[in-house]
């Protein structure tokens, strides 16, 4: 961050909380403490803006300026472009289910930082996957106006399936006869994705009489 126009000190502050607002906007809601200090902003100014209200600290390591400007939305993309919607949220997000359950469920590589998902707020509840089915059967939805990935329906309701204990019995039976009432879903995939994530026997007994 260079300026050549002369500045007393409250206005480069005011400059410098300028510098970080324009960083959480192309940063979809959120800024990395790196991407503030790479501009020549100490750490010091940081803290003295979260204490003065003007910074958020969303997460260590993350800022935002006043969450409430930012949707839950927002933070989710933002904070977990690597990630991938599944069970409630997925359900939500595939037209599944009327409201969107409280709480994100995003699936994630079991090899990632755990801390990552230490947070107040959005609340998540991480989903740690073997890398090597992470990426079996996904696809993007469209997330507050921004692409985020999602398993397409038939590899969900198969984790559906496998993870029932996991959600609320209303929104598994909505997701699950939604999923069977749909149209465009494939059996074929069903069943494909079924016996790759061993819940063939279950998608059998639980909906295959449906389909």
């Amino acid at each position: 961050m260079k300026t050549d126009i002369p500045m007393d000190r409250e206005e480069k502050k005011v400059y410098e909380l300028e510098c970080i607002q324009e960083l959480v906007e192309a940063g979809k809601g959120l800024v990395k403490t790196k991407a503030i200090t790479d501009l020549g902003i100490d750490y010091r100014r940081i803290l003295q803006f979260v204490e003065e209200g003007s910074l958020t600290r969303v997460k260590s390591g993350y800022y935002t300026t006043k969450s409430e400007d930012y949707s839950e939305e927002q933070l989710i993309v933002a904070m977990y472009p690597d990630g991938i919607l599944t069970l409630g949220s997925a359900l939500y997000y595939h037209g599944y289910l009327k409201q969107r359950p409280y709480g994100w469920n995003i699936a994630i590589s079991k090899n990632t930082s755990k801390s990552r998902f230490k947070i107040e707020y959005p609340i998540v509840t991480p989903c740690y996957t073997e890398p090597e089915v992470m990426k079996l059967g996904v696809t993007t939805v469209e997330v507050a106006g921004n692409p985020m990935q999602i398993y397409d329906k038939d590899r969900l309701i198969c984790d559906v399936l496998k993870y029932q204990e996991k959600l609320d019995r209303d929104d598994f039976r909505e997701g699950v006869f939604s999923y069977i009432r749909d149209k465009e879903k494939r059996v074929d995939k069903l069943m494909e994705y079924a016996r790759e994530r061993q819940v063939l026997k279950k998608v059998q007994s639980m909906i295959g009489v449906w389909l």
